[in-house]
């Protein structure tokens, strides 16, 4: 499993975390904050992120507005309240994964 598979699992919390920190964005400037945030290790294809957008979309986790921006329009994206309690669910979920991950890995260093 390549570590792009790992993150693919990953992309809702991904953009969930995004929107709740830094507000509506646009998904070429999603792409952007994380290849910024990842220093160039995770790159989300447009194939991989238009989808789940629309998907969180319809599950009411995101909101969609279209602005016109240097002659073209541009969807920015922003998170709700029910994405908000989605995107704390996910990261318990995370979390908790991790620690799991940590005791099979190396149980010696767990943090328990």
């Amino acid at each position: 499993m390549s570590t792009s598979q790992l993150y693919r699992g990953s992309l809702t919390t991904i953009i969930l975390k995004l929107l709740e920190e830094n507000g509506e964005m646009y998904g070429y400037e999603i792409t952007q904050r994380v290849k910024e945030l990842t220093q160039g290790d995770l790159e989300i294809k447009e194939g991989a992120l238009y989808p789940s957008l629309h998907k969180m979309e319809a599950a009411g986790h995101l909101t969609v507005t279209a602005k016109k921006v240097d002659n073209r329009v541009r969807k920015y994206y922003d998170i709700t309240p029910v994405g908000k309690e989605e995107t704390v669910n996910r990261l318990a979920e995370l979390d908790e994964f991790l620690a799991n991950m940590q005791r099979i890995i190396n149980p010696k260093l767990s943090f328990e």
